[in-house]
């Protein structure tokens, strides 16, 4: 099976199992989402979905999160990690949105990598699921599961984002993206995946990912 043709067996086959997808964060504009994002890094959608209602208590908009004292804020984000630095750079970006962009998320990819705690896949979040703008966020579930299905050779995140673009229609990335990333979790785990469960890997998967079915 030719590359493309495994591309319209992941669309047609994602979309049988996630017709809708509902962006996993909870949030309420831009602002909320790029935090939300924001912290997701190296934790998981679920704990960040119970701690941003006391975040956003606080504060939900920039201007009133550049009030707050950062030590308040790490402390209401410590579960998730890295709290810290995520702390220091929720922030800081918010007083450069009141700054720059009079309180306004920017929808240029290249601006909000500027901000302090803003990667690209953040930001390609941001504008695919806050603006619409087609993009194709790679975390490690599509990383994962691209390099399982052959649609790329796994070397890094980067490389899997531009193959996944080449591969796979334009006016599918920002819905696909998603179902990929809810399919890896329900049925292509990254420690023992079993046969009966990732049928999509054992359908079309690479001899190395087939082999390390259960």
């Amino acid at each position: 099976m030719t590359k493309k043709e495994k591309a319209i067996y992941i669309i047609e086959e994602l979309e049988k199992l996630y017709p809708e997808t509902p962006v996993p964060l909870n949030h309420n504009d831009p602002y909320t989402l790029l935090i939300a994002v924001l912290l997701s890094a190296q934790c998981t959608d679920e704990r960040v979905n119970k701690i941003t209602p006391a975040l956003f208590e606080l504060a939900d908009n920039p201007l009133d999160m550049s009030k707050q004292d950062v030590e308040e804020i790490r402390l209401i984000i410590r579960p998730c990690g890295l709290s810290p630095r995520k702390s220091k750079a929720i922030w800081e970006l918010s007083n450069i949105l009141i700054d720059k962009y009079n309180g306004a998320v920017p929808k240029d990819m290249e601006l909000l990598e500027e901000l302090p705690g803003v990667g690209h896949k953040t930001a390609s979040v941001v504008v695919s699921q806050a603006f619409g703008q087609d993009a194709f966020p790679v975390d490690t579930h599509i990383h994962r599961l691209l390099t399982r299905w052959g649609i790329t050779n796994g070397k890094n995140v980067v490389q899997t984002e531009k193959d996944a673009k080449r591969i796979f229609p334009i006016d599918t990335w920002n819905k696909l993206h998603l179902q990929i990333i809810f399919y890896g979790r329900a049925y292509s785990p990254a420690r023992s995946p079993k046969k009966e469960m990732d049928y999509i890997t054992l359908k079309i998967g690479t001899k190395k990912a087939i082999k390390e079915l259960k």
